[in-house]
């Protein structure tokens, strides 16, 4: 395989994901998003960098984002968000992390592959990447990508979507302002 080959299956399987993808359901994540008093993010290993890009990006975009497990993490409430992102549904962590931010009435959003998971009672949104997962699902959509990279890519992507439905719907039409919220100490 070279480059060309590479960058047509990355891409060509990228369209095929997005093209399934239901915008009802972005849209309505986007707006729990803006809703919410604060957003949390939960993943793992390469799941949890597609969330923590996210969100810094929440953060440059005015909305206070947290990642579960970082030093300064705020307690959960019930007007905030935890988006946890799991192909399959089924990776302890996130599935035990969802079970306590009910407990503490947060909204729930899950973004994964798999509608019918462990995290399904407690989701009050499921936004649906249909990727392959290590469960193998008939109605994933297959990838000649190593492992999950495919759901990974797509993850960071709807994330950027998402963004630029936050800028549009928060009317921020000075988008180099946004440089302000950057990191300023590199």
């Amino acid at each position: 395989m070279d480059f060309t080959q590479a960058k047509q299956t990355v891409l060509s399987e990228l369209q095929g994901v997005f093209d399934t993808v239901d915008e009802k359901q972005v849209v309505e994540l986007t707006e729990m998003i803006c809703s919410a008093e604060k957003v949390f993010v939960v993943g793992v290993g390469r799941v949890l960098l597609m969330l923590q890009a996210f969100t810094k990006r929440l953060n440059h975009l005015g909305i206070e984002a947290n990642f579960v497990g970082a030093i300064d993490e705020p307690a959960i409430t019930d007007k905030d968000l935890l988006i946890v992102g799991s192909g399959s549904g089924e990776s302890a962590v996130p599935v035990a992390i969802v079970k306590i931010a009910k407990k503490y009435n947060a909204k729930i959003a899950h973004i994964g592959s798999n509608a019918n998971s462990s995290m399904t009672p407690y989701e009050d949104l499921f936004v649906r990447i249909p990727c392959s997962t290590k469960l193998d699902l008939p109605d994933e959509i297959k990838s000649n990508q190593v492992m999950s990279s495919l759901f990974e890519q797509s993850l960071l992507l709807l994330g950027d979507m998402i963004a630029l439905l936050i800028v549009d719907k928060e009317g921020i039409t000075d988008l180099h302002s946004l440089w302000r919220k950057h990191a300023n100490l590199e």
